[in-house]
């Protein structure tokens, strides 16, 4: 099982509509999210800086170091993302060397 085989079957589904962003700049931020399906870009100072596609993590530097958003991300297709809070964050870290199928 690779990880991110772990957070495809967490609950918690954001689903964000073709140019609507999942956060902006400067917004608070206390989850990390998993793409599962679609496509979105990383902005920042309004520059993308980033693609998203299937699999790819954002918004985890919210759970390493809190405070505001340093990027907005927006959706360029329809996207489902998947939440990911401290506490599910902290488990998964600490069964990713026995999900990879380490001996």
């Amino acid at each position: 099982m690779i990880f991110f085989e772990l957070f495809s079957n967490h609950p918690h589904i954001i689903n964000i509509d073709a140019g609507q962003s999942l956060f902006n700049e400067g917004d608070d931020g206390h989850k990390m999210y998993v793409l599962t399906t679609g496509e979105a870009e990383v902005i920042v100072n309004n520059r993308v800086v980033d693609r998203l596609q299937h699999g790819n993590l954002v918004g985890e530097m919210s759970l390493i170091s809190p405070g505001p958003r340093s990027a907005s991300v927006l959706a360029t297709t329809n996207c489902q993302f998947v939440a990911i809070d401290e506490k599910r964050f902290l488990f998964l870290v600490q069964q990713a060397p026995f999900a990879a199928g380490s001996p």
